[in-house]
């Protein structure tokens, strides 16, 4: 644990310090400015520093180069079984035929050991381009990758490290431009350092305002890489679009234990194929690299840093905070990842949820002191993203839960977390038991649109809480108005009632209500109730009257809106009903539900009606049987579409019109195509099904025709068949249509059966299926003609709720 005068930082297991491998040649950054003059004095102290510089730079370079030599013998002898002098002198022969210098010879030997996958695609891509002239020029991938590591670790800058990374790395990879964004803690980035990208576009993206959804801000929030295989499948704005607009990208978070300091922004000219875990992996460790750098790198062209408080700073400041203040600080392991915060300090103000005194949180663990902030979305995983993004947290009415006694206890706290440095400042603020509900009851009463008063008949005083103001539309640096003056802001039709309520409260002493509406001095008149009760001293003298007015103008009109309605529905129910009993008359005065047989020349007729199951579908089934003046005999079933009194007007309309055309002489095609104009030129424009037939009792032959009907059924020695259906459209759908007839030779004892769909029509049975039904009842034992239809009606298996006409003929 730090001393209070230490600055802040992270603890972690002491490691020996990597050796800096040394800077390429043409890495940028590597060379002295060239601007320098050497004859002053300063020059060449400058020159001199930098020659210093280079040489401890070289001898770096030259131990890693004898580290990785003595690396790879010692694979040689732990894999092959060689002594010392045999692994050098296999090293030797393998230069001498590969063509390789001894540190390349190394440096493939002890990646193909840890199988280094950046390499290994690196050198594919190498291979690929062996062909070309300047092929034995190129380094091994092995050697460009340790090139690009040294390169970043020697930059000079953010932007130097840009160049390593883009030349000696991520080109063999196919990528075309890199971005180093550097995260604050208000959410901006800043860029510090870019390479492959024009300066004009550098220039345009070297700030990016809080608030913009770039890649490197998805990868910051979501701290994991971000891969588009491609621009074209987002609109995410992204650094150099314009210039590749079907390029993909890859963002990784930058980072060191736990801390992210910003986005390393990987760019390809073209689509991105998906890429092995390795390289993904690889370009991983690259990002933690450039986040090492980025601790101590300046910026390109940053302004100088500002000053980090110690801890004895932060510790000062804690104690001038007057809310509970805790101070954090990162645990690392020994790999720099972050495990846990210590709790390095606790203000004078701090009070635990548990009740623990501050000696005991002081310099424990957090998740120690606090287990249950680990749960999801709970307050360690608040702190963790704060420490890594820097970005402030701040949040009212959060739960932080303690455990006492393997109990968990639960305390409602606005909390507040803020990064200084390498510490965090965690400040909670208890809500008090007594505070959160007089917020709840402000609440409430705003919500219920519900002002309080209490008047002091002794001293005078009268408070309205800011509701009532509200609600009386009077400005609050106004006085209030007493209860007694309330007739003076009411209409005078209700002064009654307020009286009583006055003459209750101050004389008898008791709570009263009363609703009145309240005319305000801005013209608008609220629909209020009040509520008021006596308060009495220890003598039963009245000292206080206090109570409560709650706005109830929107339940007034919604109740006058709802009788209203209800009004209304009465009406309109009892017109509905009117309605449908007047057209049941009328179509049970033309149809009679049952009806005894008919005797006509030459044959019986019986007929069944069956209404609709419910009473207020008024439905528009008819038939007719009539002699006509020549002696035939018109026979008839139709089906008006739709219910109600429209359709039962509609039936009789029609019934009476095929009545008055039959007796023309007319066959029964001609009859439906001038019952179609009938039909068609109504005012309603009504649509009927109906089947037309004319019988001649001489010579027993029946001529029939139909509308979009079904056909007849055809009763012979007890065998049922339908008719065939002949062509028709049904009635009223256009002006003109041509029906066809048939005719059928009848004998002595056949019986004919005409029908409405409601005999048949079932919803999950297709027609032709209910007819085949229809068809097996029919045929049976020879019975009488009234039997056979009611039997037919009590077998029908219908559920459409549809009317039903059957007509029966039994030939004599």
């Amino acid at each position: 644990m730090s001393t209070p005068d230490e600055t802040p930082g992270p603890e972690r297991a002491d490691t020996p310090d990597a050796p800096s491998p040394a800077v390429p040649p043409d890495a940028p950054g590597a060379a002295v400015d060239g601007a320098a003059h050497t004859s002053s004095p300063v020059g060449r102290l400058a020159a001199t520093v930098e020659r210093l510089r280079r040489e401890v730079r070289a001898a770096h370079a030259e131990a890693d180069g004898r580290a990785l030599v003595e690396m790879a013998k010692g694979i040689l002898i732990e894999r092959l079984g060689y002594g010392p002098s045999q692994a050098a002198q296999q090293l030797a022969t393998l230069t001498g035929r590969t063509g390789l210098t001894l540190l390349e010879l190394a440096v493939d030997i002890v990646n193909e050991a840890s199988r280094d996958d950046v390499s290994h695609v690196a050198a594919e891509f190498l291979q690929r381009t062996a062909s070309s002239p300047d092929s034995q020029a190129r380094p091994s991938a092995a050697v460009r990758l340790r090139t690009a590591e040294s390169g970043i670790l020697a930059a000079g800058d953010t932007q130097a490290m840009a160049h390593a990374l883009l030349h000696n790395a991520l080109r063999p990879l196919g990528a075309c431009a890199v971005a180093i964004w550097t995260a604050h803690g208000d959410g901006s980035f800043a860029l510090a350092g870019s390479a492959g990208f024009t300066p004009q576009e550098a220039a345009r993206w070297h700030h990016v305002p809080p608030g913009v959804t770039t890649l490197a801000r998805r990868a910051l929030d979501e701290r994991e890489p971000i891969i588009l295989p491609s621009l074209i499948d987002t609109a995410t704005p992204s650094l150099g679009r314009k210039d590749w607009p079907r390029g993909g990208r890859m963002a990784v978070p930058a980072g060191t234990g736990g801390r992210l300091h910003g986005v390393l922004e990987i760019c390809w000219p073209g689509p991105l194929p998906p890429q092995p875990p390795q390289i993904v992996r690889q370009i991983e460790a690259l990002a933690q690299l450039c986040g090492h750098t980025l601790e101590t790198l300046p910026a390109h062209n940053a302004p100088a840093p500002l000053h980090q408080p110690g801890m004895a700073e932060l510790i000062d400041l804690a104690e001038g905070v007057s809310d509970p203040l805790l101070l954090l600080t990162p645990v690392l392991d020994s790999d720099g990842h972050l495990v846990d915060f210590r709790i390095r300090h606790v203000n004078s103000q701090f009070a635990d949820p548990a009740g623990r005194p501050p000696a005991q949180i002081r310099g424990a663990l957090l998740l120690e002191a606090y287990p249950l902030a680990a749960e999801d979305h709970g307050l360690y995983g608040k702190i963790e993203h704060v420490h890594a993004t820097g970005e402030p947290f701040r949040a009212r009415h959060m739960n932080l839960t303690a455990l006492v006694d393997q109990v968990p206890l639960t305390a409602v706290a606005d909390v507040s977390i803020s990064r200084v440095g390498e510490a965090l400042v965690l400040i909670w603020r208890i809500e008090d038991e007594t505070v959160r509900l007089a917020s709840l009851l402000q609440h409430a009463q705003r919500l219920g649109r519900i002002g309080g008063f209490e008047e002091n008949l002794t001293t005078g005083s009268i408070t309205w809480n800011s509701q009532l103001f509200d609600l009386y539309g009077r400005q609050p640096t106004l006085a209030p108005l007493p209860l007694r003056e309330l007739a003076a802001h009411a209409h005078p039709d209700d002064r009654t009632v307020i009286d009583r309520l006055l003459h209750t409260v101050f004389q008898y002493r008791r709570p009263a209500s009363a609703a009145f509406r309240l005319r305000r001095a801005d013209g608008v008149t609220r629909h209020i109730r009040v509520i008021a009760e006596p308060v009495l001293d220890t003598d039963h003298q009245l000292r206080t009257v206090r109570g409560a007015y709650q706005d109830i103008s929107s339940q007034h009109w919604t109740e006058v809106a709802l009788h209203a309605t209800r009004d209304q529905l009465a009406y309109s129910e009892a017109e509905s009903e009117e309605r449908n009993r007047l057209a049941l008359q009328l179509q049970h005065a033309i149809m009679p539900p049952s009806q005894g047989p008919l005797d006509l020349p030459g044959l019986s007729v019986a007929v069944r009606y069956r209404p609709a199951a419910t009473d207020a579908l008024v439905g528009g089934d008819w038939y007719d049987s009539v002699v006509l003046p020549s002696r035939k005999i018109l026979l008839c079933v139709g089906d008006i579409a739709g219910h109600g009194v429209g359709a039962a007007t509609s039936m009789v309309v029609l019934r009476n019109a095929l009545r008055g055309l039959a007796v023309t002489g007319a066959g029964p095609g001609q009859l439906l195509s001038w019952l179609n104009l009938v039909a068609h030129h109504l005012t309603e424009q009504i649509t009927a099904t109906a089947v037309c037939a004319l019988y001649d009792p001489r010579t027993r032959v029946l001529r029939w025709a139909r509308a979009g009907h079904l056909p007849p059924v055809l009763i012979r020695n007890q065998k049922a068949q339908s008719f065939p259906l002949g062509r028709g459209l049904l009635l009223g759908a256009i002006p003109q249509v041509p029906y066809s007839e048939q005719e059928v030779q009848l004998e002595q004892g056949d019986i004919l059966l005409m029908y409405s769909d409601g005999l048949v029509e079932r919803k999950d049975l297709a027609l032709d299926d209910a007819l085949t039904q229809l068809l097996t009842t029919a045929t049976g034992p020879d019975q009488s003609l009234e039997q056979r239809l009611d039997d037919l009606l009590s077998h029908s298996q219908s559920d459409t709720d549809d009317d039903t006409c059957l007509i029966g003929i039994h030939i004599t």
